[in-house]
């Protein structure tokens, strides 16, 4: 989200400034740190008080670092209507630029935990950005499901192809990177096929809600 100061004149360079802060930024954040952003400012070559017009607060400039920040959409024009294929597209994205930037997911999640509940309120971790893409993906089952159900199963399936679930697969289940994709890609395809036989999380025996 752009600042009141970069609508105004020189919208080029101050797009390329913003850029530069932001690819800074990145670049400490994979070094498993958080950057501050003086610390950006001194990277990119950008003045400290340029850069606090850009970003006025650390928050800020880590939700502008973050890998997944612009990404609206996993799926293109051309999608197919299947679900399960929907799904695969989707998921095999997700997992791609997981995998691609782990370091820095890495760091938002240890960034995550942090006592304090405003700055973790500010991180996109803590924001459910990829759930959205999972309820697209799974849109045409909102006639068997409803659209609580389609949500339902889309968080079930985050919850198993997150930072989170690559971390544990790697670090303590000792699986190669590969292992853990193939885990997770199963894992959203197993769920995937129990909701279509109506089986969703937080529905009991009866297919009656739980509260």
């Amino acid at each position: 989200m752009s600042t009141p100061y970069e609508q105004g004149g020189y919208v080029n360079l101050k797009r390329r400034t913003r850029h530069a802060l932001v690819e800074a930024a990145r670049e400490i954040v994979a070094g498993g740190r958080t950057p501050k952003v003086e610390e950006a400012a001194a990277r990119a070559g950008v003045s400290r008080t340029t850069a606090y017009r850009y970003f006025p607060n650390q928050g800020a400039l880590l939700v502008a670092a973050h890998p997944e920040v612009a990404v609206e959409s996993m799926l293109d024009a051309e999608a197919p209507s299947d679900p399960a294929a929907r799904l695969d597209i989707v998921v095999d994205r997700v997992l791609e630029l997981i995998v691609s930037t782990e370091a820095q997911q890495r760091t938002m999640l240890r960034l995550s935990l942090d006592a304090d509940p405003v700055r973790r309120a500010e991180l996109p971790l803590r924001q459910g950005r990829v759930i959205p893409w999972l309820v697209e993906a799974l849109a045409p089952l909102r006639p068997l499901l409803g659209d609580a159900g389609v949500r339902q199963v889309a968080v079930a399936i985050r919850s198993a192809i997150g930072i989170e679930a690559l971390v544990w697969l790697t670090d303590v289940a000792q699986q190669t990177r590969d292992e853990a994709v193939a885990t997770m890609r199963w894992s959203a395809r197993s769920m995937l096929a129990a909701a279509l036989t109506g089986d969703v999380p937080g529905k009991g025996e009866e297919g009656t809600s739980i509260a």
